[in-house]
C-alpha cells in the first residue's frame, strides 16, 4: 500500500519537477545569450572610451612633437662653437621648456654630445639612444625612459637639424613629463593603460598598473601581488582578477595599436552590469515560465479535484435518481390536482360574483318592480287621455300625451338595459370605461331602492357631461358601485336621517368616494373578508359577499379600494388608473 502511494506521489510530481528543470535549463541558455549580447554592447562602448583616452594621450604628446620639430631650426642653434653661444642657446631652450612644461629641451651634435640644455646639463652623450639614432637618420625619433634618481617617466621626441647642404647637423630633443599627461584623465574612465614595445605599462590612469608586464603578477595597491586569469567568452577576453581594491573582479579586456606613439592602448571594463542584465533577463523569463507553470499546475490539480468530486456527485445523483423520480411523479399529480382546484376556485369566484349580482338584484327587485309598474300605469293613463283628446278634436293635447308616453318608454328601456347588463354572466374585456356613466348606471339601478328607503343621494356628474375615462370593465365597475350604494343604504336603515354622497375627483389617479352618515364600520380589518356581515344571523338581506367581491374586482383593474370611518359615518374610496393610449398599447 505504501509503495503504491509513493508511486502515485512520484507520478504526480514528476511533471512539475521536469518542468522546473526545463525552466532552469532555458534560463541558463537565456543568461548565456543575454550575457554575450551585453558583452557586445559593453565592448562597443569600451572601444569608444579607449579611443577617446588614446586620442587624448596622442594629442597631448603631439604638442611636444611639434615643439621639437619647430625648435630644431631655431637660429640660436646654428652656431654653438663658443661657451657664450652655448649659454645663449641654453637660455633660449630654458624659456621654451618653461612655457611648454617640458622636463627638458636639449641639443646634441652628431656624436651625441649635448651642447645646450634647458636644465644646464652639458656634456653627457645620448649616442646609442633609439630616438637619437632615428633623428640622425633624418626622421623624427621617439622613446620612453624612467629618469633617475627621481624615477619620473619621460617621453622623448628628437627632431633632426639639417645643414644648408642637406646633411644632419644635430638633433633637438624635447623631454615630456608623462605624469602631466595623465593628470587630465586619471580616474575618469575605467582602467586604461598604455604599454610600450617591451610590453611594460608606461602610462595609465591606475597607478597600481605602472611598470607591469603581461605574464607577471599584477602589483597590488598595498604592495601585495594581485593574481589574474584570462578566459574567453565568444570573441571577448575576460580577466578574472582577485585581491585588488582598484580593479574589477571580472573585467572585459580590449586593446588597440597606437603606432604614432609606439604603444598599445588597453582597457579593463567591469562586466558586472552585463552579468546583471543577463541575470535580469533570465530571471524574468524564468519567472514568467514558473508563473505559467504554476497556473497550469493549479488548473490541473483543480481539474483533478473536480473530476474526483464529479465522480462522487455522480454516484450520489445515481443513488438519488429513483427517489427523485418517485417524488417527481408525486409532484406531477399534485400539480394536476392544484390546477383542477384553481379551475374550480375560479369557477366558484365567478359564481360568487354572479351570486352577488343576483343578491343585489333580489334586494332591488321590489323597487325595480315599482320603477317599471309606475311608468306602465302612467302610460295607460296618458293613452286614455290621448284618446279622449282625439275624440274632442284636440290633437295638440293628444300629441303631448304621446310624447310623455315615449319618454316613459325610454325610461323603462334604460332600466331594463341596465338590469340586463348587470345580470348577465359573461367575461368582459378590460378597456376604456366612462366612469361618470358607470356611476350614473349604478344610481339608476339603486334609485328605486333608495327612494323606497327614503335615502337622499347627492351625486353631481362632471360639468357638461364630459366623460371621465378609466381603465376597467363597465359591468364589473357598475356592480362595485351598486354594492357600495346598497351597503351604505343598509347601514342607515335604523336611523331617521339617511343620506349618501358620491364624489368623483380627477388627477394622477381617479378617485370615487361613497360616503354615508351611518354608524360607521365596526371592524375595519374584517370588512373585505368573504361572508363577513353585520346583519343578524339568518337574515335574508345579504350573504356578506358584496365588499369582498368589490375588493376583488377593483384589484383586477389595477385599482385600490379602502374604507374608513369619519366623524359623520363611513366612507369608501375607490382609486382607478386613468385610461390612456400609451397604457392601452
Amino acid at each position: 500500500m505504501k509503495q503504491g502511494k509513493g508511486h502515485h506521489i512520484w507520478h504526480r510530481w514528476r511533471i512539475p519537477l521536469g518542468f522546473a528543470l526545463a525552466v532552469a535549463g532555458l534560463a541558463m541558455v537565456v543568461w548565456s545569450y543575454g550575457y554575450r549580447q551585453a558583452l557586445d554592447s559593453l565592448a562597443e562602448r569600451s572601444l569608444a572610451d579607449l579611443a577617446l583616452a588614446s586620442d587624448r594621450v596622442s594629442t597631448q604628446l603631439q604638442i611636444y612633437q611639434e615643439l621639437a620639430v619647430l625648435t630644431a631650426d631655431h637660429p640660436v642653434l646654428e652656431q654653438l662653437d663658443t661657451p657664450e653661444d652655448r649659454q645663449r642657446a641654453a637660455k633660449r631652450l630654458r624659456e621654451v621648456a618653461d612655457k611648454t612644461a617640458a622636463l627638458d629641451v636639449f641639443y646634441a651634435d652628431p656624436t651625441g654630445q649635448v651642447l645646450a640644455s634647458a636644465e644646464g646639463v652639458v656634456g653627457p652623450s645620448v649616442a646609442g639612444q633609439d630616438y637619437f639614432e632615428r633623428a640622425m637618420q633624418g626622421a623624427l625619433g621617439t622613446g620612453q625612459a624612467v629618469l633617475l634618481p627621481e624615477g619620473r617617466r619621460a617621453y622623448f621626441y628628437a627632431a633632426p637639424s639639417f645643414a644648408p647642404g642637406g646633411g644632419v647637423l644635430g638633433a633637438l630633443v624635447v623631454v615630456a613629463d608623462v605624469q602631466d599627461v595623465e593628470q587630465t584623465w586619471r580616474g575618469s574612465l575605467p582602467a586604461v593603460f598604455f604599454t610600450n614595445l617591451s610590453g611594460e605599462v608606461f602610462i595609465s590612469n591606475r597607478p597600481e598598473l605602472l611598470f607591469w608586464r603581461r605574464g607577471d603578477v599584477l602589483p597590488g595597491g598595498t604592495g601585495d601581488p594581485v593574481s589574474y586569469q584570462e578566459r574567453r567568452i565568444g570573441a571577448h577576453e575576460i580577466w578574472q582578477i582577485s585581491g585588488s581594491a582598484y580593479l574589477p573582479r571580472q573585467a572585459l579586456h580590449l586593446a588597440v595599436d597606437l603606432p604614432v606613439i609606439a604603444m598599445v592602448g588597453e582597457i579593463l571594463v567591469d562586466v558586472a552590469p552585463a552579468r546583471r542584465i543577463a541575470a535580469l533577463q533570465a530571471a524574468a523569463l524564468a519567472g514568467l515560465c514558473l508563473a505559467f507553470g504554476t497556473l497550469l499546475f493549479l488548473a490541473t490539480e483543480r481539474r483533478r479535484t473536480l473530476a474526483r468530486a464529479n465522480a462522487v456527485l455522480e454516484s450520489r445523483v445515481e443513488a438519488r435518481t429513483q427517489a427523485l423520480q418517485v417524488t417527481n411523479s408525486q409532484l406531477r399529480r399534485e400539480v394536476r390536482e392544484r390546477q383542477e382546484a384553481e379551475a374550480a376556485l375560479k369557477r366558484a369566484q365567478e359564481d360568487l360574483v354572479q351570486a352577488g349580482k343576483l343578491s343585489a338584484l333580489g334586494q332591488m327587485s321590489a323597487g325595480i318592480s315599482h320603477e317599471l309598474n309606475q311608468p306602465l300605469m302612467a302610460i295607460q293613463q296618458y293613452a286614455e287621455n290621448g284618446a279622449a283628446f282625439l275624440a274632442r278634436q284636440n290633437p295638440e293635447r293628444a300629441g303631448d300625451n304621446l310624447n310623455r308616453i315615449a319618454r316613459m318608454a325610454d325610461r323603462m328601456a334604460r332600466i331594463i338595459k341596465n338590469l340586463r347588463a348587470f345580470a348577465r354572466n359573461e367575461s368582459e374585456p378590460m378597456g376604456r370605461v366612462d366612469l361618470a356613466q358607470v356611476i350614473e348606471a349604478a344610481v339608476e339601478l339603486t334609485a328605486a331602492r333608495l327612494e323606497a328607503d327614503h335615502v337622499t343621494l347627492d351625486w353631481t356628474p362632471p360639468a357638461a357631461g364630459a366623460p371621465v375615462f378609466a381603465w376597467g370593465g363597465e359591468v364589473r365597475l357598475t356592480q362595485v358601485f351598486v354594492n357600495l350604494i346598497n351597503n351604505a343604504a343598509d347601514a342607515m336603515l335604523e336611523q331617521p336621517e339617511r343620506a349618501i354622497t358620491i364624489t368623483l375627483t380627477t388627477g394622477a389617479r381617479l378617485r370615487v368616494q361613497v360616503q354615508d352618515i351611518g354608524p360607521g364600520i365596526k371592524e375595519p380589518e374584517k370588512m373585505f373578508d368573504p361572508f363577513y356581515s353585520t346583519k343578524a344571523v339568518g337574515s335574508a338581506e345579504g350573504l356578506g359577499l358584496g365588499l369582498s367581491i368589490s375588493y376583488g374586482l377593483v384589484q383586477s383593474f389595477g385599482g385600490h379600494i379602502r374604507g374608513s370611518n369619519t366623524d359623520a359615518g363611513a366612507v369608501f374610496t375607490v382609486e382607478l388608473d386613468p385610461w390612456s393610449e400609451e397604457g392601452a398599447a
